[in-house]
């Protein structure tokens, strides 16, 4: 069992691994024989040597839009537990409510984008907000089907000894509920990024958004790629983190083979 997990892990590394490196050559390749401007499309060993030089600057901007990402993040977990735990125990609530978060998904987030940057300013607030709006969504969705979706043997058994509702939640609802959280955190961890990304490129003057925007318009391609990179490489951390937690917490529910 050991040497099975070990070989899926050496897996799961080498084959991603495999496919990077044969991009990258493949694209180096065919910028030199092409003869790609730089300005248009640079070679990505050029991109890679611009992270290296330019670290300390995109390490620097990339602080801000992690910090604008994590904070909205964080906020839209808090808002969409407390909506669903609220949803789960009282119907009225829910059918009050619930047609408003489903109006917020519906409405496009670059739509709204521009109205919460003039009430809030071109401040870390905005961004805030904005990562707030795009993250709420999936997680209110599947934390109240999560919370709704407990055994009923279980449930009744725990009525019959007289459990509170607090103890109902605590030992059956909130654990039953993970396998259908860290989905959505998962999923949202990469639209808080995406949500903070949006708001620098509307309206910023720091940010890894604010950086690209800003390198994008001078024709800088090779930095602006370059700080794409470093968002990119910033998101899938933070989405393996969220992982690894879930396979700790969620221990019960076996990891699907590839």
């Amino acid at each position: 069992m050991f040497k099975k997990n070990v070989k899926n892990r050496i897996k799961d590394v080498c084959i991603p691994a495999l496919f990077l490196l044969g991009g990258f050559f493949l694209w180096e390749g065919l910028a030199a024989v092409l003869n790609v401007p730089e300005f248009f499309l640079p070679q990505p060993s050029k991109v890679i040597l611009e992270v290296i030089a330019q670290f300390d600057l995109f390490l620097r901007h990339l602080y801000i839009t992690m910090f604008e990402a994590l904070s909205g993040y964080l906020v839209a977990i808090l808002l969409s537990f407390t909506l669903a735990t609220i949803f789960v125990h009282s119907k009225t609530m829910e059918k009050g409510l619930y047609p408003y978060a489903i109006a917020i998904k519906i409405a496009p987030t670059l739509a709204m984008a521009p109205f919460v940057i003039l009430w809030f300013g071109i401040g870390l607030e905005s961004k805030i907000v904005i990562v707030t709006l795009i993250c709420f969504f999936p997680l209110l969705v599947n934390t109240v089907k999560g919370l709704k979706t407990v055994d009923e043997e279980a449930l009744n058994l725990l009525k019959s000894l007289s459990a509170s509702q607090w103890q109902i939640f605590l030992k059956l609802r909130l654990p039953s509920s993970l396998p259908f959280i860290f989905p959505a955190l998962k999923i949202s961890s990469t639209l808080a990024i995406t949500g903070a990304f949006v708001g620098e490129f509307l309206a910023a003057n720091q940010g890894i958004g604010y950086l690209i925007l800003l390198h994008s318009r001078i024709l800088n391609t090779t930095t602006a790629l370059a700080a794409l990179f470093v968002m990119i490489l910033a998101g899938i951390l933070l989405f393996s983190l969220i992982s690894l937690i879930e396979k700790k917490v969620v221990f019960w529910q076996k990891s699907e083979e590839i």
